[in-house]
């Protein structure tokens, strides 16, 4: 994926947690702000993105599985192993 399409879907993801916030206050996306990234930061990596990407879908998947869908379970721990891999592979650029 391109680093535009990767902007691209993070502003997806991102709205989509501004769209659980607003519905229910006492979601807390924690891990996603600590990374001190938002689609809107241009400047930042590819991988920086990508990274963020994942762990904002695997907070998303939690949410969603506290509200009723069942296979969210699977893709918030699907999310966490990319979110860990692409962790590795920034780490390994640095």
């Amino acid at each position: 994926m391109h680093k535009e399409e990767l902007i691209t879907l993070h502003q997806m993801l991102f709205d989509i947690k501004d769209y659980f916030e607003y519905v229910n206050p006492d979601f807390k996306f924690s891990q996603y702000g600590s990374l001190k990234i938002n689609p809107t930061q241009l400047h930042k990596s590819k991988m920086e993105h990508k990274y963020a990407i994942f762990v904002l879908g695997n907070e998303l998947a939690n949410a969603m599985k506290d509200v009723e869908f069942s296979a969210s379970g699977r893709i918030s721990a699907r999310m966490k192993e990319l979110a860990d891999k692409t962790l590795k592979e920034m780490e390994y650029i640095q």
